[in-house]
Protein backbone atom coordinates (compact mmCIF):
# COMPACT_ATOMS: atom_id res chain seq x y z
CA UNK A 1 0.00 0.00 0.00
CA UNK A 2 1.06 3.58 -1.31
CA UNK A 3 2.27 5.09 2.53
CA UNK A 4 2.75 8.49 0.52
CA UNK A 5 -1.20 8.07 -0.58
CA UNK A 6 -1.95 7.48 3.19
CA UNK A 7 0.09 11.10 3.92
CA UNK A 8 -1.76 12.98 0.82
CA UNK A 9 -5.07 11.42 2.21
CA UNK A 10 -4.18 12.78 5.79
CA UNK A 11 -3.01 16.17 4.77
CA UNK A 12 -6.65 16.56 2.58
CA UNK A 13 -8.60 15.58 5.71
CA UNK A 14 -6.40 17.92 7.92
CA UNK A 15 -7.23 20.75 5.18
CA UNK A 16 -10.77 20.24 5.28
CA UNK A 17 -10.96 20.12 9.00
CA UNK A 18 -9.07 23.64 9.33
CA UNK A 19 -11.49 25.21 7.17
CA UNK A 20 -14.39 23.88 9.04
CA UNK A 21 -12.91 25.21 12.65
CA UNK A 22 -11.67 28.60 11.08
CA UNK A 23 -15.21 29.15 9.37
CA UNK A 24 -16.45 28.34 12.99
CA UNK A 25 -14.36 30.14 14.75
CA UNK A 26 -15.29 33.52 12.37
CA UNK A 27 -18.98 33.14 12.59
CA UNK A 28 -18.45 32.70 16.50
CA UNK A 29 -16.67 35.86 16.55
CA UNK A 30 -19.14 37.53 14.50
CA UNK A 31 -21.93 36.51 16.91
CA UNK A 32 -20.04 37.37 19.78
CA UNK A 33 -19.15 40.93 18.64
CA UNK A 34 -22.29 41.59 16.81
CA UNK A 35 -24.22 45.02 18.42
CA UNK A 36 -27.45 42.82 19.02
CA UNK A 37 -25.76 40.29 21.07
CA UNK A 38 -23.97 43.16 23.93
CA UNK A 39 -25.68 42.14 27.35
CA UNK A 40 -28.60 44.00 28.61
CA UNK A 41 -28.38 41.99 32.20
CA UNK A 42 -26.16 39.69 34.51
CA UNK A 43 -28.35 36.53 32.36
CA UNK A 44 -28.02 38.06 28.84
CA UNK A 45 -25.01 35.75 28.35
CA UNK A 46 -25.03 34.67 24.61
CA UNK A 47 -21.74 36.97 23.44
CA UNK A 48 -20.21 35.69 26.27
CA UNK A 49 -20.92 32.47 24.91
CA UNK A 50 -19.96 32.86 21.36
CA UNK A 51 -16.97 34.31 22.66
CA UNK A 52 -15.41 31.23 24.53
CA UNK A 53 -16.69 29.25 21.29
CA UNK A 54 -14.74 31.39 19.14
CA UNK A 55 -11.81 30.93 21.56
CA UNK A 56 -12.40 27.24 21.35
CA UNK A 57 -12.47 27.66 17.29
CA UNK A 58 -9.79 29.36 17.35
CA UNK A 59 -7.53 27.15 19.67
CA UNK A 60 -8.44 24.37 17.30
CA UNK A 61 -7.22 25.86 14.27
CA UNK A 62 -4.00 26.06 15.66
CA UNK A 63 -3.79 22.58 17.03
CA UNK A 64 -4.76 21.76 13.51
CA UNK A 65 -2.47 23.94 11.60
CA UNK A 66 0.53 22.00 14.08
CA UNK A 67 -0.70 18.92 13.01
CA UNK A 68 -0.62 19.36 9.12
CA UNK A 69 2.95 20.79 9.93
CA UNK A 70 4.17 17.58 11.35
CA UNK A 71 2.81 15.94 9.09
CA UNK A 72 3.83 17.98 5.82
CA UNK A 73 7.86 16.81 7.61
CA UNK A 74 6.44 13.28 7.91
CA UNK A 75 8.60 11.03 5.66
CA UNK A 76 7.01 7.70 6.24
CA UNK A 77 9.58 4.64 5.19
CA UNK A 78 10.16 1.15 4.63
CA UNK A 79 9.60 -1.03 7.97
CA UNK A 80 13.05 -2.41 8.84
CA UNK A 81 12.60 -5.61 11.01
CA UNK A 82 15.67 -4.37 13.00
CA UNK A 83 13.99 -1.70 14.65
CA UNK A 84 10.38 -3.05 14.67
CA UNK A 85 7.19 -0.89 14.10
CA UNK A 86 8.15 2.81 14.08
CA UNK A 87 6.16 6.09 12.64
CA UNK A 88 5.71 5.31 9.14
CA UNK A 89 4.59 1.55 10.18
CA UNK A 90 1.07 -0.04 8.36
CA UNK A 91 0.46 -2.45 10.48
CA UNK A 92 -2.15 -4.90 10.06
CA UNK A 93 -3.54 -6.63 13.85
CA UNK A 94 -5.79 -9.68 14.77
CA UNK A 95 -7.36 -9.29 17.46
CA UNK A 96 -10.28 -11.59 18.75
CA UNK A 97 -13.92 -10.56 19.69
CA UNK A 98 -16.08 -11.94 21.89
CA UNK A 99 -17.54 -14.75 20.06
CA UNK A 100 -13.87 -15.75 19.27
CA UNK A 101 -13.92 -14.97 15.74
CA UNK A 102 -11.09 -13.32 14.22
CA UNK A 103 -11.07 -9.52 13.43
CA UNK A 104 -8.72 -7.79 11.70
CA UNK A 105 -7.79 -3.74 11.28
CA UNK A 106 -5.36 -1.59 9.59
CA UNK A 107 -3.13 1.04 11.48
CA UNK A 108 -1.14 3.53 9.90
CA UNK A 109 1.19 5.01 12.66
CA UNK A 110 1.42 8.52 12.23
CA UNK A 111 2.77 11.78 13.85
CA UNK A 112 0.06 13.94 16.51
CA UNK A 113 -3.00 15.37 15.05
CA UNK A 114 -4.06 12.81 12.29
CA UNK A 115 -6.17 10.68 13.87
CA UNK A 116 -8.98 9.56 11.56
CA UNK A 117 -9.90 6.64 9.36
CA UNK A 118 -9.68 6.86 6.07
CA UNK A 119 -11.51 5.27 3.10
CA UNK A 120 -9.96 4.13 -0.11
CA UNK A 121 -10.81 3.25 -3.20
CA UNK A 122 -10.87 -0.67 -2.95
CA UNK A 123 -13.28 -0.25 -0.23
CA UNK A 124 -10.27 -0.76 2.67
CA UNK A 125 -10.52 1.36 5.97
CA UNK A 126 -7.46 2.51 7.60
CA UNK A 127 -7.06 3.67 10.53
CA UNK A 128 -4.42 6.20 11.71
CA UNK A 129 -3.22 6.25 15.07
CA UNK A 130 -0.20 8.28 16.73
CA UNK A 131 2.50 6.92 18.34
CA UNK A 132 1.30 8.85 21.84
CA UNK A 133 -2.11 6.91 21.40
CA UNK A 134 -2.38 3.75 23.68
CA UNK A 135 -2.27 1.25 20.90
CA UNK A 136 0.32 3.14 19.00
CA UNK A 137 2.59 3.20 22.48
CA UNK A 138 1.58 -0.95 22.60
CA UNK A 139 2.64 -1.19 18.59
CA UNK A 140 5.88 0.83 18.48
CA UNK A 141 9.03 -1.80 18.67
CA UNK A 142 6.69 -4.78 18.47
CA UNK A 143 7.45 -7.42 14.84
CA UNK A 144 5.48 -9.28 13.21
CA UNK A 145 3.99 -12.33 14.81
CA UNK A 146 4.18 -9.90 18.53
CA UNK A 147 1.44 -10.09 20.73
CA UNK A 148 0.08 -6.72 22.51
CA UNK A 149 -2.25 -6.30 25.17
CA UNK A 150 -3.91 -2.69 26.06
CA UNK A 151 -6.62 -1.79 28.92
CA UNK A 152 -9.49 -0.11 26.98
CA UNK A 153 -11.67 0.87 29.48
CA UNK A 154 -12.78 -1.61 31.88
CA UNK A 155 -12.07 -4.33 29.59
CA UNK A 156 -8.29 -5.83 28.30
CA UNK A 157 -7.85 -6.22 24.70
CA UNK A 158 -5.37 -8.19 23.01
CA UNK A 159 -4.04 -8.22 19.56
CA UNK A 160 -1.64 -9.65 17.23
CA UNK A 161 0.81 -8.10 14.67
CA UNK A 162 -0.53 -9.94 11.38
CA UNK A 163 1.75 -8.30 9.20
CA UNK A 164 3.89 -4.73 9.15
CA UNK A 165 4.77 -2.53 6.01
Amino acid sequence: MDKLLLQRLVLERLAEDLLQAEQGARTAHETATHEENIAENKYDTLGLEASYLATGQARRAEAIRQAIGQWQQFRPRAYDAGQGIQLGALVRLGHADDDAKQQQQLLFLGPDGGSMKLALEDGQFVQVISGAAPLGRALLGKHEGDELSIQVAASRQQFEVLRVE
